[in-house]
Order: C-alpha cells, then structure tokens, then sequence
C-alpha cells in the first residue's frame, strides 16, 4: 500500500477517535439534557464519519473496486443522527412544558 494512502487512513482514524473522545467527555462533563445532547452528537459523528472514511480508503486501495459499503454508512449516519438528536430535544422540550403547566396549575 503506497504511504500516502497509509498516512491518510491513520491520520483519518486518530482524528474521528479525537473527535469520539470528545464526544464522549462532553457527554460525561456538560451540565444539562440539551448540551449534552449536542455536545456528543456533532463530535461523535463528525468522528464515526472520519473513521468509516478511512476505512473505505483502505479497502478501496487494498481490495479491487471500490468499497461501497463504508460510504452508505456514511449516508445513513449523517442522516440519522441529526433527526434523532432533533426528535430527542423535541421530547424533552414537550415533555418539559407539560412539567411548567402542571406546576403552574398546582401554584394556581
């Protein structure tokens, strides 16, 4: 495998395991359901992205053909996860606004 293509793919890896870290820490250190929700969606997808990149890199250069299937993975996660983080905050903004109304009618 020539060293160009090596590089690409290790450097590909150690980024989305970086951006996974982060992701990750984000999820464990950010104080509320909104900011970790943000937090661990864009970092781990751009990471998961950067790592299922690189594996189609390696296994179009080392296979005949093109590898295909890490690319409709790709498609599916980067279709994915924005709609279930938006569908995740619509839940808690639903369900935190029946919490304010039931509390406002105990108050009245």
């Amino acid at each position: 495998m020539n060293v160009i293509i090596e590089f690409t793919v290790s450097a590909l890896i150690l980024l989305g395991a970086v951006f996974a870290l982060l992701g990750s820490i984000g999820l464990v250190r950010l104080p509320d359901f909104f900011t970790r929700l943000h937090g661990p969606t864009k970092a781990t997808t751009l990471g998961v992205g950067a790592m299922v990149l690189a594996s189609a890199i390696y296994f179009t250069a080392t296979q005949p053909g093109v590898s295909l299937h890490e690319i409709a993975v790709m498609v599916f996660l980067f279709i994915t996860a924005p709609v279930t983080a938006h569908l995740l905050a619509k839940a808690a903004l639903h369900r935190r606004g029946n919490h304010v109304a039931k509390h406002q009618e105990k108050v009245k």
